[in-house]
């Protein structure tokens, strides 16, 4: 259920200003369909929700197709006339650096890089953040980027790092495949990082675009000798960036011209 303000709201309508098959459509239609109450203070909030989960689908898509590297942290790799590589396997914005066109590079030269799946994740996130906010005002929010893993996210993406239970796993949302009885030959491989696709569908650094089986079936093949536990799909638990505050951070970087048509409801 769609709460907008303190109301329910009839998404009826609005579900086909988006086409059929649309990630927002797809979207909109669990959201509505759902027990648990999804609550907006306002339909742009909404739409704005819609539309970031959107961009991380194709976002996921697009480093798919980048031909970036799968390594682990101690032998990562980047451009660097970007990037600097720190100590533990991470990328910092190089000073002076442009950050929407050091975010772009690593899709339009993926070949010069290498991490693993938590940093694919958190390139995901500020790709579909660039797409929304356009170079400028990506620039203003983001003018120190620094690409690693949960451990040291921008404020305005912390939720990304911290899943929580979930009634619903969305389009855009970031899940978790775990593999308990992993290889320690191959710790990497304890589990993946993914986000979820329309049509059952994953994007995996490593795995590709792909089926749950198919990760699964990865994973197993990286157990250690004796292992009873197969690799599994964490259903109820996922990561979401935190929209409310990024609507808000998006609603006061446009010009004043346009606000009274964000407020329409």
């Amino acid at each position: 259920m769609v709460i907008i303000s303190t109301r329910p709201y009839d998404t009826s309508g609005l579900i086909y200003e988006y086409p059929a098959g649309s990630v927002e459509r797809q979207v909109l239609e669990s959201l509505s369909s759902s027990e648990e109450r999804y609550r907006y203070d306002s339909l742009e909030e909404l739409k704005f929700e819609l539309k970031m989960r959107r961009e991380i689908v194709n976002a996921s898509i697009g480093l798919n197709r980048s031909r970036l590297h799968f390594v682990v942290f101690s032998e990562s790799f980047a451009n660097y006339e970007y990037w600097d590589r720190t100590n533990n396997g991470g990328f910092k914005l190089k000073k002076g650096a442009n950050p929407g066109k050091a975010i772009n590079d690593i899709y339009i030269n993926g070949g010069k890089y290498g991490t693993e799946c938590a940093t694919a994740m958190v390139i995901v996130y500020f790709k579909a953040l660039l797409n929304i906010f356009g170079e400028e005002n990506f620039n203003k929010l983001f003018p120190d980027i620094y690409l690693m893993n949960w451990h040291r996210l921008d404020p305005l993406l912390k939720e990304v790092g911290i899943p929580k239970r979930v009634a619903d796993i969305l389009i855009g949302d970031r899940c978790y495949f775990s593999n308990p009885d992993v290889d320690p030959k191959t710790p990497e491989l304890q589990g993946e990082n993914v986000i979820v696709l329309p049509s059952k569908l994953y994007y995996g650094h490593g795995f590709g675009i792909t089926t749950a089986k198919n990760i699964i079936d990865g994973l197993n093949e990286n157990r250690r000798e004796g292992a009873t536990r197969s690799a599994y799909f964490m259903d109820n638990s996922a990561s979401r960036p935190d929209f409310k505050l990024l609507y808000n951070r998006y609603f006061k970087m446009q010009p004043s011209a346009e606000i009274p048509a964000l407020l329409a409801v």
